[in-house]
């Protein structure tokens, strides 16, 4: 398996993870007894936090891509 492959990999099980995640805390604070406006305020803090997790998610794969963008180019020019 290549390392191209792993890291596909990789990425396909954090993102499972997080979906899974977000679809549990979703149907947790959805079943749970609070009012409405508590739920809501919920909802709006897990989603925040959501975005937040996908973003530093993006922002590490484009880094990986740099990384590895630059490391070809080294490689290249040798």
């Amino acid at each position: 398996m290549s390392d191209s492959d792993s890291n596909n990999n990789m990425g396909k099980i954090i993102g499972g993870v997080i979906i899974g995640l977000a679809a549990g805390a979703a149907l947790g604070i959805l079943l749970a007894p609070d009012k409405g406006s508590e739920t809501r305020k919920k909802i709006n803090t897990g989603a925040k936090e959501l975005a937040d997790n996908l973003k530093d998610k993006v922002m590490e794969g484009v880094d990986s891509i740099k990384q590895k963008f630059n490391d070809h180019a080294r490689v290249n020019q040798s």
